[in-house]
């Protein structure tokens, strides 16, 4: 990827945001890479280098800046904070169906690195739900999806979009429809 030398250099002296983690700033001089908003006294002209990515800066030789932390520049899980553990535990509710199972909260949380208790806050700080909640959703939605999309009995339906009973699924989809599952499928044709 070729960038453009006089856009990154009008951003860097702008220390413009619209362009954090586009490029990266090279000092030859002193073998250090920053962001284009490194607070820093800016070098001489002649000692920088432009690079498109952190990891092009690290082959390069540079080390990482260590008052703006380059690499949690933006789009990485790093800037995102504890969003980007939010997005990965949602992801395997949703996909892979991380709590249908016996395996609970407790499951989940280890297998994104923090506590049971953390990552229900998490939850509730970000998506304003607990993940319970979250994987009720998910799978409510997977059984809609079955049920208007298949001829599936309705035990099969239930079963594969993640509930353990025919009883709960029907409970749960009064709960969230206000009708029962195969009112859905009569309404389809």
């Amino acid at each position: 990827m070729s960038l453009d030398i006089t856009l990154c250099e009008t951003a860097w002296a702008a220390r413009d945001p619209a362009y954090d983690g586009a490029f990266f700033v090279c000092v030859r001089t002193t073998g250090i890479y920053c962001r284009c908003v490194c607070p820093v006294k800016p070098p001489l002209r002649h000692n920088v280098e432009f690079l498109p990515s952190a990891t092009a800066a690290e082959l390069a030789g540079y080390r990482p800046c260590l008052r703006c932390r380059p690499e949690t520049a933006p789009f990485c899980p790093a800037w995102k904070g504890t969003l980007a553990i939010v997005e990965k535990a949602a992801r395997l509710i949703k996909d892979e169906g991380a709590l249908d199972g016996n395996d609970g909260v407790e499951a989940l949380a280890m297998r994104v690195g923090i506590g049971s208790r953390h990552l229900t806050r998490l939850f509730r700080r970000h998506l304003g739900a607990s993940p319970i909640e979250v994987a009720k959703t998910a799978r409510i939605q997977r059984a809609k999806r079955l049920i208007t999309e298949t001829d599936l009995p309705m035990t099969e339906v239930a079963l594969q979009a993640g509930f353990g009973s025919l009883r709960r699924f029907n409970a749960v989809f009064r709960e969230i429809y206000r009708r029962p599952p195969n009112e859905m499928r009569r309404g389809r044709s």
